[in-house]
């Protein structure tokens, strides 16, 4: 198997394709790159960080993989930062999608109810079609609810049905990370998804309070390794959540402050435990 991420490398604050590379690189996958830019830091809680777009590299780098031959199994897109790098996206697709490969999109566009600063509602427009071409999406709520012009607040479970249903139209397979449940009199933090036969299912784990940057990286870096290790899909969001929420609470014991990203990596053991489980 092979997997091809396209996302950002954020040298400081672990996300983007400084989380994606470790995590499917330990599932046993091998994990190629293509970064969109180059920042000193993510965007999340940093002033004064550096950008590169690397828009006028990626043509040449694409030549170069032609003339290789290189095909993929997977094919996952991160942030992107124009329309151009999404219609980019499409090309990549097309060229380098083995036939009966999976394409996923995470539509990387905003958080807490609204866009990041740098994004406006044109570029949401061209995101649809992304993900009007995609296998599977994995968007947050907020990322969930501009996709498919929601009102962003509060959701009971028949809500967060009827956004799923909503996001169906633009791709077979949504997963929604980021969604708050009371079971049992507590609140509690849930995927909601659709499996292969269209049925929206969820899977909840512990609620950790606070805000904690890149959890959406880790939950789609593990449900990319996951699915390319053949775990069914339930299977897959189960260990993807769990490992996320375990790297939240590692992150939260070590009181590390939240917009360095998740410590992940002594989770990283209970992690691939639980693919060994699932495929055999």
């Amino acid at each position: 198997m092979r997997v091809l991420a396209i996302n950002d490398i954020s040298c400081v604050g672990k996300c983007s394709l400084t989380v994606a590379l470790p995590i499917i690189s330990a599932a046993g996958i091998t994990c190629d790159i293509l970064p969109t830019a180059i920042l000193s830091t993510h965007t999340g809680g940093f002033r004064g960080y550096t950008f590169r777009d690397l828009s006028e590299d990626i043509p040449a780098v694409l030549k170069h993989w032609k003339s290789l031959g290189l095909q993929y199994d997977f094919i996952i897109s991160g942030y992107l930062g124009s329309i151009a790098q999404i219609e980019m996206v499409k090309s990549v697709k097309d060229d380098f999608l083995k036939k009966n490969g999976t394409f996923i999109v995470d539509p990387v566009m905003g958080d807490n109810g609204i866009l990041y600063s740098h994004f406006a509602q044109n570029f949401v427009n061209e995101m649809k079609g992304l993900c009007e071409i995609a296998d599977v999406i994995v968007p947050n709520l907020t990322e969930a609810c501009f996709l498919t012009a929601t009102p962003y607040g509060e959701f009971d479970e028949q809500g967060y049905d009827d956004l799923l249903d909503k996001l169906k139209k633009l791709c077979a397979r949504p997963s929604v990370t980021g969604c708050d449940i009371v079971e049992n009199g507590c609140t509690r933090s849930a995927v909601f998804y659709t499996d292969e036969n269209g049925t929206t299912k969820k899977y909840s784990t512990e609620k950790i309070s606070g805000a904690f940057h890149g959890a959406g990286d880790v939950y789609g870096s593990a449900l990319v390794g996951a699915l390319a290790r053949g775990v069914h899909l339930d299977d897959a969001v189960r260990i993807a959540a769990e490992f996320t929420k375990d790297s939240i609470v590692q992150t939260k014991k070590d009181a590390t402050e939240p917009r360095y990203g998740l410590n992940s990596e002594s989770q990283m053991f209970r992690f691939l435990s639980a693919l060994e489980k699932a495929t055999k």
